[in-house]
């Protein structure tokens, strides 16, 4: 019994210290380099609007927003939105920041696949997300394998979601990269910074689809276990 208990905290001590870790990798670089000015002296939102110019996207507005990390794109209203101080400042880690964002501008014009499939996933995982705990902490409670299984299905589309995500935003950093170093927006001496930020954004990604496949397996086993007996 004790080791089982055991068993379970550690399992559960490493769900909450990967996000922990990989949320603390991203403060850590991003405060770091955006104290870095970079060469070109660009503000975020001149990083954006350079890069949106030169991909065509005159109809994608720039605004800044507050916060710090709030930044994004929306694509129901075609604008990218960055945190005030990648807006007006004009570091390195605003510069990667800014050019993420405009990558999934990018994608959504050329109606990138995965992005389009994310999107289509959107209201089923938002859905299974919030409603599969419950359906599985019944089906445990009540020992109903039914009810169980309904909620695994709608846990992986949660889960599905999260996996989908991570092509998304590996290829915005992709485009990112590309976009900043051929307009000249940063010096080759200064991609290794601006990757660094770029990779440390991603690991919360990473983080979240790793927490939610474990949990999703977790709970298969479960059910397994529970139909067993």
């Amino acid at each position: 019994m004790f080791e089982t208990f055991g068993g379970f905290l550690l399992y559960f001590a490493i769900l909450m210290l990967i996000p922990m870790w990989a949320g603390s990798r991203v403060k850590s670089t991003y405060r770091k380099y955006s104290q870095v000015a970079s060469s070109s002296g660009m503000s975020g939102a001149e990083v954006a609007r350079k890069i949106l110019s030169d991909n065509g996207l005159y109809d994608v507005s720039v605004e800044p927003v507050k916060g710090q990390l709030t930044d994004h794109y929306d694509p129901r209203k075609k604008v990218v939105r960055l945190s005030e101080h990648n807006y007006y400042g004009n570091s390195i880690a605003g510069a990667a920041v800014a050019a993420h964002e405009v990558g999934h501008a990018i994608q959504d014009a050329e109606e990138y696949s995965f992005l389009k499939f994310r999107s289509a996933l959107v209201p089923v995982a938002s859905f299974g997300s919030n409603i599969s705990i419950f359906l599985i902490i019944g089906g445990m409670l009540l020992t109903i394998s039914e009810m169980f299984l309904a909620g695994i299905v709608l846990m992986s589309f949660a889960v599905l979601f999260q996996l989908v995500t991570l092509p998304v935003e590996f290829n915005a950093s992709n485009r990112a990269m590309d976009q900043i170093v051929s307009l000249g927006v940063i010096r080759n001496d200064e991609e290794r910074e601006t990757k660094k930020v770029l990779n440390a954004a991603a690991l919360t990604y990473v983080a979240a689809a790793l927490v939610a496949v474990a949990e999703l397996v977790r709970f298969i086993l479960m059910y397994v276990m529970m139909n067993n007996d």
